[in-house]
């Protein structure tokens, strides 16, 4: 039990890093400057999330690695996080879709963490729900507007859907740990939050005139099994690259 609580926690810990590095890419180049700063700040509220489930993960793990080893000196294929968060940047409406179908999973998971019967999980999980409930609002109001808004923000939206539907599957399909967290009213089945999901959803893109893909269309998955993309690499280069160049330097 105590190898698939690491694993859950951990699996938490890497969404938010890896979608956190992708945001913090934006920083400085944000198509005007509210949004610049609006991203950079989901960044910073995501690697504060990544640091307390770490800091846990750590301590689950007794095995005295730190936040820091567990975020910057593990391999892509240690890492278990979803593979639509280590999805290039693209346009930014490639990262305002990401964002939105990540924000809507993410705010129906940690709402049923808050009933977690581990104290540690569901305390983190009220406290993150705070920012991530801001997160959906605002990603899913933009959503709204580029949809609903001109002939060309309309066509990248609905690309952007199109592009990245492949990658939302994985966030509802069910494995061992995520039965056995579940068995011991941990957390939830990720299949249970699906329904939620679908009709967030579907209300957003109806008010953004956007057409949802087909839902029976091929999924791809790996991430949480530690199979990921070619961009995980690249990704992974660039966070780390001063902890492994400089191994344990302090400032």
């Amino acid at each position: 039990m105590s190898e698939n609580k690491f694993n859950h926690v951990l699996r938490l810990a890497d969404h938010a890093m890896i979608l956190s590095q992708r945001l913090s890419q934006w920083c400085g180049k944000g198509p005007a400057l509210e949004e610049d700063m609006a991203l950079t700040n989901v960044a910073l509220d995501l690697i504060g999330q990544a640091r307390l489930w770490y800091a846990y993960a750590a301590e689950l793990e007794g095995k005295g690695r730190t936040e820091d080893d567990l975020a910057f000196l593990r391999d892509a294929h240690h890492f278990h996080n979803f593979l639509l968060l280590e999805q290039p940047n693209g346009t930014y409406a490639d990262t305002l879709m990401r964002q939105f179908l990540f924000d809507t999973w993410h705010y129906h998971y940690l709402q049923a963490l808050k009933q977690s019967t581990d104290q540690q999980i569901a305390a983190i999980a009220e406290k993150s729900l705070k920012e991530v409930t801001y997160h959906l609002r605002r990603s899913s109001d933009l959503v709204v507007r580029l949809g609903d808004g001109t002939e060309l923000s309309q066509k990248m939206m609905q690309t952007a859907l199109e592009e990245l539907w492949r990658f939302t599957g994985e966030m509802f399909m069910n494995d061992e740990i995520d039965v056995a967290m579940h068995a011991a009213d941990i957390a939830p089945l990720p299949s249970d939050l699906k329904g939620a999901w679908d009709a967030h959803l579907a209300d957003v893109m109806h008010a953004a005139t956007l057409r949802l893909p087909d839902a029976n269309s091929w999924m791809q998955k790996g991430g949480k099994q530690g199979v990921h993309t070619e961009h995980m690499g690249y990704l992974l280069a660039e966070m780390q690259f001063l902890q492994r160049a400089y191994p344990g330097a302090q400032w």
